[in-house]
C-alpha cells in the first residue's frame, strides 16, 4: 500500500473519514496541517495546476458560502493570492504519494485511481464537504479555523 502526505484541517470531521478509510485499505498518513503549512506559490501550485480555478477552492469555507468569494469569478493569479493569505480556502484534503504524484480533494474515483481504497463501489461518489452539515447535532465545524 502507499505512504501518503495528507494536508488537513485538524478537527475537520470529514477529514477524519477520509483518513480513516485510507488506513483502512491499508495507507500510512503522513498528517500535515494545511492551515499552519507554509506554502509558497510553487508548492501549492504543485497540486493546483492541473486543475481549473475554480476546483481550488473549499466549498465549506464560509467567505466562499456566503459569496463574498466567488471562486469562478477570479484568474489564476487572484485565486492563489486569495489562497496563500487565507489557507482555509484551500479545497481539501491534498495528498501526495512518494512519487511525487499529488491529488487534490475527495472524490473516491480519482482515490481509488490514486492509491486504491477497500470496496470503493459501496463509498459514495464523494466523501468531500463538511461533515459537520451532515450532522449538526455533533456540534463540529469543519470550515472555520
Amino acid at each position: 500500500m502507499a505512504h501518503l502526505r495528507f494536508y488537513e484541517k485538524p478537527g475537520c470531521g470529514g477529514n477524519a473519514r477520509q483518513r480513516a478509510l485510507l488506513e483502512a485499505a491499508g495507507h500510512t498518513l503522513e498528517r500535515h496541517n494545511l492551515l499552519t503549512e507554509p506554502w509558497t506559490r510553487e508548492r501549492l501550485l504543485q497540486f493546483l495546476a492541473p486543475l481549473p480555478v475554480p476546483q481550488w477552492f473549499n466549498r465549506a469555507a464560509p467567505r466562499v458560502k456566503s459569496g463574498e468569494i466567488v471562486p469562478e469569478a477570479l484568474d489564476a493569479e487572484a485565486a492563489l493570492a486569495a489562497l496563500l493569505l487565507e489557507p482555509l480556502l484551500i479545497r481539501r484534503p491534498l495528498m501526495e504519494r512518494a512519487d511525487g504524484a499529488r491529488l487534490v480533494g475527495f472524490d473516491t474515483a480519482e482515490v481509488e485511481r490514486f492509491a486504491g481504497l477497500s470496496a470503493p463501489a459501496a463509498l459514495p461518489a464523494s466523501l468531500e464537504g463538511c461533515a459537520a452539515a451532515a450532522h449538526p447535532e455533533k456540534k463540529m465545524s469543519c470550515a472555520s479555523s
